[in-house]
């Protein structure tokens, strides 16, 4: 891959991310808030662009959307690392609970 489409790829996933984002936010304000992970005021700008604005934005080289998961206790319960898939369920829910209490504290 080069780099031309490198910069292709991320100008789609920008603006694929820049739509779910919108539409979540219309739909479900406080779903979208943990989801995505970012604030009221992140939620307000993102909620009132226009497709124009969406486009532009989306037309960056830099990725807009990051990893939220930066700790390698989370990464291992996501991937289930060394666990039976019995306990994928619970590995899953015990992941979700460790991002939920950091979004709250961000907040």
């Amino acid at each position: 891959m080069n780099t031309e489409q490198i910069l292709a790829e991320i100008r789609e996933a920008n603006l694929s991310y820049m739509m779910l984002a919108q539409s979540l936010i219309r739909s479900d304000r406080e779903q979208a808030l943990y989801r995505l992970g970012i604030s009221e005021e992140t939620a307000n700008l993102i909620g009132a662009l226009s497709a124009a604005q969406m486009m532009k934005i989306a037309g960056g080289n830099t990725l807009l959307c990051r990893f939220r998961m930066d700790d390698d206790l989370v990464w291992s319960l996501l991937t289930s690392h060394g666990k039976a898939a019995a306990n994928d369920g619970v590995s899953r829910l015990h992941a979700s609970i460790l991002m939920a209490g950091r979004h709250q504290e961000a907040a």
